[in-house]
């Protein structure tokens, strides 16, 4: 473990230079005290390592100083391959590149290391897109990368969801995000998110620009995905549950399972059943919705099988739904 971490100092003061030891501590997830006596060892093993003391101080490998010892092992070697999506890199046009990468350090580890990388590529797939939509076709996404790669400012027509839907803009791409199959462009002002298959048209700028001192990209979108989420659910609805629909509701059979084995009142985040069984095996629900619009969409699925109580809007639009549906069949008799 220690050989280890010795190594990963040296790598990463082989490539990001200068660094103090608060940083390399939070890069290893371990104490100062450590990077220290670690620091003292790698002096000690003859390696090329000096510290400056201050507020611009770190640690720093003498100027030409590089280490072929890469220390990859077995997992390592396996993880790198398995990370090697194709798809997503073909789309970035990288394609080509990256099974040339692959193939040179494929040739480059040892016997036994590469039989088994080998078996991880014939045992495991990464197939990132989900089920039920079709790949987005972004075309633009290697230009909106080249942009982001190199720092310049992009005009785009992008569509957006609201009125008016085609909008000019100029944006200052600082990072791409791939999410479930769908690429994501992180860009000032702001910055925001957009979608690259919404991007109708581009033209790259010859203004350069620098992303802010202190934008992490991970960060960001870390941040964006719990703001999402956020708002995702905003309202409750109440609602009564044929056991066929709560075996169909999502979440909802996993919940009745708890409800039978635990007294307790609140049993999930997204949703909470009682443990009070109604006439017919029916429970009540309290299930959390993003608009009325979108739960009657949901509900209207599950047919007879729920009864909303509450909000009164949305037994309304339900009601009105069913009504509208019954009329025309009623219609054709």
């Amino acid at each position: 473990m220690r050989a280890s971490r010795l190594v990963s100092i040296l790598l990463l003061l082989q490539s990001r230079g200068r660094m103090t030891a608060s940083q390399l501590a939070a890069e290893l997830e371990v104490s100062v005290r450590t990077v220290y006596r670690d620091v003292e060892s790698l002096h000690e093993a003859g390696i090329p390592l000096y510290g400056d003391a201050g507020h611009r101080g770190g640690y720093q490998l003498l100027d030409g100083y590089r280490t072929r010892l890469t220390g990859l092992n077995a997992a390592e070697a396996q993880a790198l391959f398995l990370s090697g999506l194709p798809g997503p890199a073909a789309e970035l046009g990288l394609g080509p590149v990256l099974a040339a990468a692959q193939l040179k350090l494929l040739a480059a580890l040892p016997p036994g290391l590469g039989e088994q990388v080998g078996r991880v590529q014939a045992r495991f797939h990464l197939d990132a897109p989900g089920w039920y939509s079709a790949p987005d076709e972004v075309p633009l996404l290697p230009a909106v990368a080249g942009a982001v790669w190199h720092g310049r400012a992009l005009q785009v027509r992008y569509r957006r969801w609201k009125e008016p839907t085609d909008v000019d803009r100029r944006l200052e791409p600082y990072g791409l995000v791939l999410k479930a199959g769908r690429w994501y462009l992180v860009a000032a002002p702001g910055p925001r998110t957009y979608r690259v298959d919404q991007i109708l048209d581009l033209r790259v700028l010859e203004e350069e620009f620098g992303v802010p001192d202190g934008f992490e990209l991970a960060r960001y979108w870390r941040g964006y995905l719990a703001d999402f989420r956020a708002h995702l659910h905003r309202a409750d609805a109440v609602v009564r549950l044929a056991p066929s629909a709560v075996a169909r509701l999502p979440g909802a059979a996993r919940l009745a399972d708890e409800a039978r084995l635990a007294d307790e009142a609140w049993l999930s985040d997204s949703a909470r059943l009682s443990d009070e069984a109604e006439a017919r095996g029916w429970v009540r629900a309290v299930v959390p919705i993003e608009s009325v619009e979108q739960a009657c969409r949901e509900f209207l699925a599950l047919g007879a099988d729920i009864e909303v109580l509450e909000p009164p809007e949305l037994r309304a639009r339900l009601a009105a739904a069913a009504r509208a549906t019954a009329a025309l069949y009623a219609s054709g008799e």
